[in-house]
C-alpha cells in the first residue's frame, strides 16, 4: 500500500476508534510494525494525529475515550481467552467470587457458566446475561447463584455510581477479577470513567483478594481515573506477548504475576 493510501487509512481508524494500536494498524494496512510507527511519526509531524506509547491518537487528551464493548469483544481474543483459562483454574466449588465488567472477565465467565457451582457477584450486564442464557456451546448449568448490582451504565455495559458503590460495601467476596482499561508503572491501574474507578475500589475493599485480568496491550495506557497501584493487586494475570520491561516492572510491583501462554490458546 502506498504511503498516501496508508496515511489516510490510519487516519481515518484514529478518527473512528480516537485510540489505535501500531500492531492492529499493521494488521489492517498488511505492512510492518516498523512502518506503520514512520507514519504515525510523519502524520504527528503534520499535526493529524498524537503518538502515544504502541500507537497513535487523536489530539489531545483522550484518556476519557470509552470504547464500547461490542469493538473490544473482537480484539485480542486468543490473548482474553488464555488469561480467562488461567483465572477460571482459580474458581472453586462454593467460592463466592466478583466478576468486574469487561470483555476479558466476559471471557472468564464463558469458563466458568458451565464450570463449578459458586456465587457471582457482578457488575455487568453482559456477565449476568450470560450466566442466564448459558455459553455459546450449550445451556448453562443452573447451579450457580448470580447477583448483578445496580447502577448507572456506561458503553461498556458496566453498572457504576452511588447505587452500585453501596451494594459492594455489603458484601465479602473470596475473590474478585477485575478488568482494567490501562496498567501503567505510575498511574497504576486505571478506567476512562470516574464513576467506574470508584465502584472498583469498592469492589476491591469487598473482596480477601483482588485478581487483575490485563493483556499485554493495555500497558503503557493511562485511563483519566486511577482505581489501584500496581502492589495494590493480589495477583495479576497476563499473556505471553507482555513485553520484558512491563514483565520486570510488573514483577516488582505486582505480589504474583501470572503469565497465560496465548500462543497455544
Amino acid at each position: 500500500m502506498l504511503q498516501a493510501a496508508r496515511h489516510s487509512a490510519i487516519i481515518d481508524a484514529v478518527q473512528r476508534e480516537r485510540v489505535v494500536r501500531v500492531s492492529d494498524l499493521a494488521q489492517l494496512l498488511g505492512v510492518s510494525p516498523m512502518t506503520v510507527r514512520r507514519d504515525i511519526e510523519a502524520l504527528e509531524e503534520s499535526g493529524r494525529v498524537e503518538r502515544i506509547h504502541g500507537g497513535a491518537k487523536l489530539p489531545g487528551d483522550a484518556s476519557t475515550h470509552e470504547p464500547g464493548f461490542e469493538l473490544k469483544s473482537t480484539q485480542l481474543t486468543a490473548e482474553k481467552h488464555a488469561i480467562a483459562v488461567e483465572a477460571a483454574s482459580m474458581v472453586q466449588e462454593g467460592m463466592a467470587i466478583g466478576l468486574g465488567a469487561g470483555t476479558t472477565t466476559w471471557a472468564l465467565a464463558k469458563e466458568l457458566v458451565n464450570g463449578p457451582r459458586i456465587t457471582v457477584v457482578t457488575n455487568s450486564v453482559r456477565i449476568a446475561d450470560l450466566f442466564h442464557h448459558g455459553a455459546s456451546s450449550g445451556p448453562a448449568r443452573f447451579g450457580s447463584t448470580v447477583i448483578l448490582i445496580g447502577g448507572e451504565r456506561t458503553p461498556s455495559d458496566a453498572l457504576v455510581g452511588p447505587i452500585a458503590t453501596a451494594s459492594l460495601k455489603q458484601l465479602h467476596l473470596d475473590v474478585l477479577f477485575l478488568g482494567v482499561h490501562g496498567m501503567d508503572a505510575h498511574a497504576g491501574f486505571t478506567t476512562p470513567n470516574l464513576l467506574e474507578a470508584e465502584t472498583n475500589r469498592a469492589f476491591m475493599a469487598s473482596a480477601r483478594s483482588t485478581v487483575v485480568l490485563a493483556d499485554h496491550s493495555k500497558w503503557g495506557v493511562v485511563g483519566i481515573a486511577s482505581i489501584a497501584q500496581l502492589e495494590e493487586a493480589d495477583e495479576l494475570i497476563t499473556d505471553s506477548l507482555l513485553g520484558e520491561d512491563a514483565r520486570r516492572v510488573l514483577e516488582e510491583n505486582v505480589a504474583k504475576l501470572r503469565i497465560a501462554d496465548s500462543q497455544h490458546s
